[in-house]
């Protein structure tokens, strides 16, 4: 029937629908749904919609049925009145309480922070009816404020104890004789890890050796994480399950046990351990001359921190530092080939927090990404690259393997960002319905010496770009500019890199992989997208608790910031040390009446015809915080 349609649910905080139903262009094409017909619908839930009658105005439309559920787990403080308890979600697009019978309380108390699933929901003119899985602590509390952000995301920090057991056993047995065999051995070569100060496990690390004929050998070792996580294992199922580790602000949630993660398959310094490697020629202008892939055994001698390496590529007494510098400047050369060839800067600031004893963050500082990280960085691209060139280039049966792949941006979203850029100053052009890449990195060349207007084009960038996901269909990663591109260097915290691990000992041995397979991996590629961008949410999610848990204690202080985004009801500022991002709401701007252009995204006073605009650099107070909904009200002054 021309009137149904069968689309994605998002819901607005203040209880609205809007589904995208097809290839509708945005948003505002989008039907609306008021809350009365919402039919029991959540937010991200896949329905069906009866369209009504279009009359003036924006196409409505009613709930007929819920496809899917996005999700029934739900984390908030447990609430009682008159011997009745509900949960209050603390999911703010979660529109409704959420009613326990005191046979599924479980022993929780009113007042506690909880995780509920929703058992029953017949009647949208009632509440849903659910049960508490689990007791979270007290409201507040670290510990169960971080719990509650990843178990509400799908991510539980307790892996199953079947997974625990084989980990266990694994351990215990070791690294055995038969492990070493038809590996190739790099243990006298050097080798060694740069990885942040806190990392827990180390899943890559370099070696280096220089040629007779002045070229070099660089080897990029992975752990092999594949050779104990076998297939049908219940290690196996534990990480295909969970997709990815989860970095919150306080706490690593692992996507394999400890036992594993950071210590048998991590590459710790001074110690034997098994790897998958990919192994590079390089001349002196950093092209790849030769290349081999294949299982090996290595042995580093040094684990450095991204501070550690960093120094010693300054200082000439450092060890390792004839070594590191090499690697330095031929990570330079790769990086300007890339960015010769189109790939586009996508690198946004980070914050990083000190936090006091009981989780409570005292200093937020910004994250320092110097040569030692771009060193790493830029090899493991080539790795990843290098991979996938070979797996779709070199194997006659290339049909199956799980690429990362980046899609070129709407037509839409260019048009807007052209516009924009335009608005600042900036004259691009558009062809083939994109902006060339090469223009985009002119323009925030052109910006390197001015940080307020470079975050600014930088964040508009990123926000007009579709997301990276896995596939096993390559389309090519636009962002990086690479024809091929998997993901092959973090099998200890994604999934995807294990069955690319799997997927090329297969075809190095000669082995085909039937045709049955892939469905398989086709769901595999799916899921671990979805548990990407879950595991990415959370821990943003985790960043803004503790950027306003911190803002809660400075009420009444004035800051600097930059206005991020523009909006009908006010302006978001960002603190520029902090990152710390809150709304000037359009009531507490007093000085004129301010109109939104929703072309320039600026407000315009009427009277004065003062702008305010994306980029622009304000002074604020901190005006009010609610660590519940997660937001900060800002004042100008």
């Amino acid at each position: 029937m021309k009137n149904r349609k069968q689309g994605t649910i998002s819901i607005s905080s203040k209880g609205t629908g809007y589904v995208k139903v097809g290839e509708e262009k945005n948003k505002g094409e989008d039907p609306e749904v008021d809350s009365r017909h919402l039919n029991t619908a959540l937010h991200g839930d896949m329905v069906e919609i009866i369209l009504h009658p279009k009359g003036y105005g924006r196409q409505t439309a009613e709930v007929s049925k819920i496809i899917s559920r996005a999700k029934i787990g739900f984390a908030g403080v447990l609430e009682s009145d008159k011997g009745i308890f509900f949960l209050k979600p603390d999911d703010p697009k979660m529109y409704t309480d959420i009613l326990i019978p005191q046979n599924f309380l479980n022993g929780a108390r009113a007042g506690q922070k909880v995780f509920v699933k929703i058992i029953s929901w017949q009647d949208p003119l009632k509440a849903p009816e659910g049960k508490v899985v689990k007791i979270l602590g007290k409201p507040g509390e670290n510990d169960a404020e971080m719990h509650a952000i990843a178990i509400e995301k799908g991510f539980d920090s307790e892996i199953s104890r079947l997974a625990e057991a084989e980990a266990r056993k694994i351990k215990h047995a070791g690294m055995k004789e038969k492990d070493y065999a038809r590996r190739r051995d790099f243990r006298k070569v050097v080798t060694f890890t740069i990885d942040p100060s806190d990392a827990k496990d180390f899943d890559d690390a370099i070696s280096f050796r220089e040629l007779s004929d002045g070229e070099y050998e660089i080897g990029i070792h992975i752990a092999d994480v594949s050779h104990y996580v076998q297939v049908g294992s219940e290690l196996d199922r534990e990480a295909r399950q969970r997709g990815t580790s989860v970095y919150l602000v306080d706490r690593t949630i692992p996507m394999l046990p400890e036992t594993l993660s950071n210590d048998l398959c991590s590459l710790l310094p001074n110690t034997d351990r098994l790897t998958m490697s990919a192994v590079f020629r390089l001349d002196k202008n950093a092209k790849v001359k030769k290349e081999w892939f294949g299982r090996t055994i290595i042995h580093s001698q040094k684990r450095f921190t991204y501070q550690e390496a960093e120094e010693a590529i300054k200082k000439n007494t450092a060890p390792f530092h004839k070594e590191l510098v090499i690697l330095n400047n031929l990570a330079k050369k790769l990086t300007k080939e890339r960015f010769a060839k189109g790939a586009i800067s996508l690198d946004q600031e980070e914050v990083r927090f000190v936090l006091d004893e009981k989780g409570v963050p005292i200093k937020i500082t910004k994250k320092e990404r110097g040569d030692a990280n771009k060193l790493i960085e830029e090899f493991m691209l080539l790795a990843n690259k290098k991979v996938a060139e070979k797996i779709a280039t070199n194997v006659k049966d290339k049909n199956l393997f799980i690429y990362r792949v980046h899609d070129l941006p709407s037509k839409e979203k260019m048009a807007d960002l052209a516009f924009f850029l335009k608005s600042l100053g900036h004259q691009v052009s558009i062809k083939d319905g994109v902006i060339p890449s090469l223009e985009i990195n002119k323009i925030l060349e052109k910006l390197s010496g001015k940080i307020l207007a470079k975050d600014t084009v930088h964040r508009a960038v990123i926000r007009s770009m579709a997301k990276a996901i896995y596939s096993t269909k390559n389309i090519g990663h636009y962002g990086l500019a690479f024809q091929y591109y998997t993901h092959f260097t973090s099998p200890i915290r994604r999934y995807p890199d294990i069955m690319v691990h799997r997927l090329l000992a297969e075809y190095l041995a000669g082995r085909k992989i039937g045709k049955e397979k892939l469905s398989e991996y086709e769901e595999i590629s799916r899921k671990s997208s979805e548990q990407e961008k879950r595991a990415s949410d959370a821990e943003r999610v985790s960043i803004k608790y503790k950027q306003v848990e911190y803002m809660s204690k400075r009420i009444g202080f004035n800051f600097e910031g930059i206005i991020s985004g523009v909006s009908e009801w006010g302006i978001y500022v960002e603190e520029m040390n902090t990152k710390c991002e809150g709304l000037v709401r359009m009531r507490d701007i007093s000085d004129d009446f301010y109109i939104f252009n929703e072309k320039k995204l600026e407000l315009v006073g009427q009277k004065k015809k003062k702008k305010y605009r994306l980029g622009d650099k304000v002074k604020i107070k901190v005006k009010m915080v609610d660590l519940e909904r997660k937001t900060i009200d800002y004042i100008l002054i």
